[in-house]
């Protein structure tokens, strides 16, 4: 399994690298210059509000697509997922139908158990390495449940026979 990045919550916003927002700004403008610019000169006159709806739309997907491989680029590390392949299929795939498979296809979250600091998905209740508990489950059916839940909302089993770590149940208080 490749190290994935770590990046808090608090950061989601630097998932957009500066040189993508630049590569937007200029994508846009690029397509706001030739819509303004170089389509006029041309034989196939448009009215004023077709070309400014034309200018705008075009010019946001060509920004939104930069932003996008920008976003690819940041969360795949994150993901543990190699970041180069899926800018390479972005480009590739026209359109937006890569960035479409990224996020279909992209991997869970992965994070690192508090024993052992074994990598591990988000959605695992237990450490494959040590058995440490990660989240609050249902003994009976091994759901995830939140730690204020009295009864599983899946299989109805009282929770409370579970004997679920104090670490847990103090999260839930």
């Amino acid at each position: 399994m490749r190290e994935p990045q770590s990046i808090t919550v608090n950061e989601d916003e630097r998932l957009i690298p500066v040189w993508s927002i630049v590569a937007a700004a200029a994508a846009f403008l690029l397509v706001e210059y030739y819509f303004w610019f170089v389509l006029p000169d041309g034989k196939h006159h448009m009215p004023l509000g077709l070309r400014i709806y034309f200018n705008l739309s075009w010019g946001l997907l060509a920004a939104l697509y930069f932003l996008m491989v920008g976003y690819v680029s940041k969360d795949a590390p994150r993901r543990a997922m190699s970041s180069r392949f899926w800018i390479a299929i972005c480009f590739v795939m026209p359109g937006g139908i890569g960035a479409v498979l990224y996020f279909l296809l992209r991997a869970p979250m992965v994070s690192r158990c508090p024993a052992c600091s074994t990598h591990v998905q988000s959605d695992f209740h237990f450490c494959p390495q040590c058995d440490y508990r990660l989240t609050a489950s249902c003994g009976n059916c091994f759901r995830t449940v939140r730690a204020t839940d009295q009864f599983c909302t899946q299989c109805g089993h009282e929770l409370a026979t579970d004997h679920m770590p104090a670490r847990l149940r103090v999260l839930g208080e």
